[in-house]
């Protein structure tokens, strides 16, 4: 008979199939290893976890939370009824009322107290010699009252006998009425011991209200939903509570010998945009630097984040000034420019303003640009282009305006000043810094020849030239030097670029002629202390630390409290710390917060292109070839452009920015003889010497005609 077969394993002498008979195999199992027993745990191990998780779980933080909480009521409830008890039996409230007004500097309204207190004192004085004949009163009232009382019951009792004919009735009046004293006694004698039981629990229930209505209780013990909350109303209370809790040991018992009346240090809570303003008069011995250098705990106190409180120092002596913001405000955007959606704006260099964007108050940040040099600074990608094109786009609106504009990124930030700038150099490396350093030192040239005409004629007038730098300190660590061995970048007073930044500096606003530049992440080596401080107008993006705020705005605004550095990395693009006297600003401040408008890509061309329908037709003179030897004439039809003739002076002007090695040295005489060469000498318009477009374009079409010709035999 055979036998179903299952293979546990293939056996290797197996004969293959159909050679043989099936044959089962039964493998038996290999024997088992014992279990190695798992280790005893010991009973006090097992038990010490087992409190150990009971005492930490959340359920049991809660519950002794709970009990804390509501124990800390009974404690703060007795505190408050004891403090008013005080307040009502003793001239305890008209003292500290005192103190704070003298505390805040304000003696009329201390003097008012004052007089309250001795009015009060002399009150409280004839209460008590009240106190000495009242006895005697109280005694002599009780035997009238209880001899009229009980004459009038028997007089009630002879009418009542009168009217019944019983005699007896004389006396059921006062009968009644003894009955009813004994029956109130019986009363009292059966309430009275469980009175006397419960007596003390509804006083510490009623302590206990108290405590919970005033929330008497550590904040460590609140209900989460309370202690996690954040943007709560700013209340006087709110705000002396976080100046009492803030570490300033003055501040905290100046504080708390005011009690209630800490609110007097406090001014009107004004509201002030997306938040509260608030001045804080600190009493005697607290200096405005020890609130200030507890920004973050000041904050923390109000439920506020660090970047929602701003400290500053207004003119009024020992005072800060608070400005709260409503939570999570400042992380909302700000509108549009006024330069997208009033497509009639105009801009004027003398007289106007250009909208920048909003300050904390919500107000508009208007920034005057007449005779400012101007530096941004901050870290990379935070908003610093943006915020130093969008003033350069409005002053584009004014068209006696002229830009010169190095951009030392290169990646077409500025590209739409095609057209609109006179000068556009565009690019990162050494070459590009050698073209940006020689365009500064043309307009340092211009300068000097405005400054020359201004000695012999003190009313000229010229317009204004713009020289934009973005991206300056790529210009001010080039290590590339000049023929003459002289570097471009660096400090030093061998340095071109650095030189001539500080000469604009000196002379330049004299003759209109400013220097406007960008850097990032400001250091002593790629923003030199003459440079930045040359600045009339010094703003800063959020940077790394301290030390750079100052670089960026100045000691004194940072004294006062600017801190740029505790801006937020990311969060806060666009947001500048301004130090300039071309801002309104309150008085007595030297900086302000401005979160400024950002204008994109398409809506800046856009600009710019009604820019360009104000001017007349501006060819923009590019990056220089350095390898290439130049073509003179050719230059000469590039700077005209499209206009029919340019002043002789102009065409000069224009090469030298074109490029100042070659033209910077340049006289009439030696444009004159280029031209006449070349059969398009220079002529007289409206008795100026100027050089014609059609002139200039007839020389050249002829020279390569005839060239053409020549290399045709």
């Amino acid at each position: 008979m055979s036998e179903n077969v299952v293979h546990l394993y293939k056996d290797p002498d197996e004969p293959p199939a159909g050679q043989g008979p099936t044959v089962l195999t039964v493998v038996p199992d290999a024997p088992k290893a014992p279990a190695e027993a798992a280790p005893v745990v010991p009973l006090w191990v097992r038990s010490g976890r087992a409190i150990r998780h009971a005492v930490t779980h959340e359920h049991t933080k809660t519950a002794a939370r709970a009990v804390a909480r509501h124990s800390m009521y009974v404690v703060g409830g007795g505190r408050i009824v004891a403090r008013r008890t005080l307040d009502a039996r003793t001239p305890a409230r008209y003292e500290r009322m005192l103190r704070a007004a003298e505390a805040a500097g304000n003696y009329e309204v201390a003097a008012e107290w004052e007089e309250r207190g001795q009015r009060f004192r002399a009150e409280r004085h004839r209460r008590r010699m009240d106190l000495l004949t009242s006895p005697i009163d109280a005694a002599k009232t009780a035997l009238i009252g209880t001899g009229m009382g009980m004459g009038g019951l028997i007089g009630l009792g002879v009418a009542l006998a009168l009217a019944t004919k019983d005699p007896a009735d004389v006396i059921t009046p006062l009968a009644a009425v003894i009955g009813l004293i004994s029956l109130l006694v019986t009363i009292v004698m059966v309430v009275w011991g469980p009175l006397l039981t419960l007596g003390p629990f509804l006083a510490l229930l009623g302590l206990w209200a108290v405590g919970r209505r005033q929330q008497a209780a550590p904040a460590w013990t609140l209900p989460a939903h309370i202690r996690d909350h954040e943007g709560e109303p700013i209340t006087p209370s709110i705000v002396v509570k976080a100046l009492r809790d803030l570490g300033v040991p003055a501040l905290r018992n100046a504080i708390k010998e005011m009690g209630d009346a800490g609110a007097a240090m406090l001014g009107p809570i004004r509201i002030a945009g997306c938040g509260v303003e608030v001045d804080v008069a600190l009493p005697s011995g607290v200096a405005t630097n020890e609130v200030q250098t507890r920004r973050r705990k000041l904050a923390e106190n109000l439920t506020r984040h660090e970047h929602e409180v701003f400290i500053t120092i207004p003119e009024a002596a020992r005072t800060v000034r608070l400005w709260i913001a409503d939570s999570g405000a400042l992380d909302e955007p700000i509108g549009p420019s006024p330069l997208v959606t009033d497509e009639t704006m105009t801009a004027n260099y003398k007289t106007g303003k250009a909208p920048w964007g909003q300050d904390l108050r919500g107000d508009a940040a208007e920034l005057s640009l007449y005779q400012r040099h101007l530096l941004v600074t901050g870290r990379s990608n935070q908003g610093k282009t943006a915020s130093l094109r969008a003033l350069a786009l409005w002053l584009a609106l004014d068209r006696s305006v002229q830009f010169w504009m190095g951009d030392l990124k290169g990646i077409g930030d500025w590209k739409m000043f095609d057209g609109i700038a006179d000068v556009l150099i565009q690019g990162p490396t050494d070459e590009h810094v050698i073209e940006v350093t020689e365009m500064v030192e043309a307009a340092v040239d211009e300068m000097n020849r405005r400054m020359e005409v201004r000695r012999t004629n003190p009313n000229a007038v010229f317009r204004t030239l713009i020289v934009i730098v973005d991206e300056a300190q790529v210009a001010f660590m080039c290590p590339a030097k000049g023929e003459d061995k002289r570097p471009y970048g660096g400090s030093s007073a061998t340095s071109r670029y650095f030189m001539a930044a500080r000469k604009l500096h000196n002379q330049g606003r004299a003759v209109d002629v400013l220097l406007w530049q960008g850097t990032q992440d400001p250091t002593n080596e790629n923003l030199p202390k003459l440079v930045r401080e040359g600045a009339h107008t010094r703003a800063s993006l959020v940077v790394g630390t301290e030390s750079q705020s100052r670089m960026a705005l100045g000691d004194k605004a940072v004294d006062d409290g600017a801190a740029p550095h505790l801006l937020r990395q990311g969060l806060d693009k666009g947001t500048l710390v301004v130090a300039s006297d071309g801002i309104t600003m309150p008085a007595g401040q030297s900086f302000i917060t401005v979160r400024t408008h950002f204008i994109d890509d398409d809506d800046a061309a856009e600009i710019a292109e009604r820019a360009k329908a104000l001017r007349s037709g501006v060819t923009t003179l590019r990056a220089v070839d350095q390898g290439k030897e130049r073509d003179a004439l050719a230059d000469i039809a590039d700077v005209i452009g499209d206009a029919a003739r340019v002043l002789t002076a102009d065409v000069l002007k224009r090469l030298t920015a074109l490029d100042a090695k070659t033209y910077g040295r340049w006289t009439p005489g030696d444009l004159k003889r280029v031209l006449e060469a070349a059969g398009a000498e220079p002529y007289k318009s409206d008795g100026r010497m100027v050089v014609g477009r059609d002139r200039v374009h007839r020389a050249l079409t002829n020279r390569d005609d005839k060239g053409s010709a020549s290399a045709a035999e």
